[in-house]
């Protein structure tokens, strides 16, 4: 399946701080917030979720295709990606901008505070998915990006008759309601996490039934963290459970690690919830290692460890054997 991913590219500086935030939050003088936490380590590593999801895909077998405004300082990154068999062509260089840049602090409770500094992203209007008529994608996912990009990727989807899985994420915060719902209303799919699904409801009134009503094939992901993920299709609600980790070194990038699972699955026409407990063991392989692209494995490792957790299926030897 031909599957293109639109949304943020970045360079991730992840930081570690040894306390908890909660106990420097003073709920008397929230509103006049001011806080500095000095960390023990800072390391760079390449990000955006985007990416992030293709580089899943690629190690699982997949050339998914990069669909994103990036910077002059990319080439070092776009190097990397088409070694792991990503398709780069689409993601186009934006001039005398830097690459979006994530700054992330995480405590030992695995809390975050992180911050996003777009770059080049803010120009990703400029691509038009009506370039792509001559070899139009099976499935496009938008996710988090600049805002004016993802509602027009939605509407040109929706003009040129392109199934799209809606994954708003991080940037529900920053989308009206009526983006919300532009979004929603033409998508095949809808990834988000618990909290996000709240705002969403929250913000437009709409839940899973609006997408599930799109299509009869449609269906809404919602991951729960260490509770798993819901499955929603017309044919009911499953729960797909997590995969215990052997290890927690870093939550950054677990959400795109499992849309990326769940996508391998999804392109080679597995069930649905096959396709959820790819993405659980996807994103518990994030866990384990340290930046939203550390982890490494291969394709029979990644099955072995599948049918050890899972029992032991026939389902992925189309990924053994494609």
């Amino acid at each position: 399946m031909n599957i293109l991913l639109t949304g943020s590219v970045a360079f991730d500086y992840l930081m570690s701080f040894p306390g908890y935030f909660r106990d420097h939050f003073l709920l008397d003088k929230i509103e006049s917030i001011s806080l500095s936490f000095l960390v023990d380590s800072m390391i760079k590593k390449p990000g955006g979720v985007a990416p992030n999801i293709a580089y899943t895909m690629a190690m699982l077998g997949e050339r998914p295709r990069l669909w994103a405004a990036v910077g002059e300082d990319f080439e070092e990154y776009r190097q990397f990606l088409n070694q792991k068999g990503v398709d780069t062509s689409g993601a186009q260089v934006i001039s005398q901008v830097f690459t979006a840049s994530f700054f992330v602090n995480t405590d030992k409770a695995n809390s975050q505070i992180a911050s996003f500094y777009p770059g080049a992203m803010a120009h990703a209007a400029q691509l038009s998915l009506r370039a792509l008529a001559d070899d139009p994608p099976d499935l496009t996912v938008i996710s988090p990006n600049d805002p004016a990009a993802m509602n027009q990727y939605a509407r040109e989807c929706q003009e040129l008759g392109l199934p799209y899985a809606y994954d708003p994420s991080q940037q529900i915060v920053r989308l009206t309601p009526d983006d919300l719902r532009l979004g929603l209303e033409g998508a095949l799919a809808l990834f988000v996490n618990h909290y996000e699904y709240a705002l969403i409801d929250k913000m437009t009134g709409l839940n899973a039934d609006c997408v599930l009503d799109n299509h009869p094939a449609a269906f809404v992901v919602i991951t729960e963290g260490e509770k798993g993920a819901q499955v929603h299709t017309n044919s009911g609600r499953f729960d797909v459970p997590c995969v215990q980790p052997q290890r927690i070194l870093d939550p950054t990038g677990v959400g795109d690690a499992f849309r990326g699972g769940f996508l391998t699955g999804y392109s080679r026409r597995l069930d649905m919830e096959t396709c959820g407990r790819m993405g659980a063991l996807a994103a518990t392989y994030c866990l384990e290692n340290h930046g939203s692209q550390g982890q490494s494995y291969t394709v029979d490792e990644f099955v072995a460890r599948y049918r050890q957790v899972f029992g032991s299926r026939d389902d992925l030897d189309c990924l053994l054997h494609p």
